[in-house]
């Protein structure tokens, strides 16, 4: 009923800029918070940004200054744009759309299949 797709991973040298985009879709009748996740070889899942249906935002403390999330209501779009890439940056970024409304049914999480990050020289 609900699909949640990311877009614009790559492989980017250290320092450069990726911007990542997901859309949700579906018969969504509201959306609480939309939030990138990543996870590396060997380690777990991790947050990395959030941002709230009012516009609040959370970031890992790894990213802050570094990466801003934002959000198109309209479109249950969010996206994640990176700067000053580092190679511990590199990733599988997995969207998360959560408390999706989907009347008449309960809330619930959608994950999206993930894209990779890949930051090297």
């Amino acid at each position: 009923q609900v699909q949640v797709v990311e877009s614009g991973g790559g492989l980017v040298q250290p320092g450069g800029s990726l911007r990542l985009s997901c859309a949700a879709s579906g018969r969504i009748f509201s959306i609480a918070a939309m939030a990138w996740y990543r996870q590396a070889p060997g380690l777990q899942r991790e947050l990395v940004a959030d941002i709230t249906s009012g516009g609040s935002t959370n970031y890992a403390d790894s990213v802050k200054g570094r990466f801003t999330i934002s959000r198109d209501g309209a479109k249950n779009t969010v996206y994640l744009q990176m700067n000053s890439l580092k190679p511990e940056d590199t990733a599988v970024y997995f969207c998360k759309a959560g408390g999706v409304r989907v009347l008449p049914l309960p809330e619930k999480d959608y994950w999206g299949q993930g894209t990779q990050v890949t930051v090297s020289s």
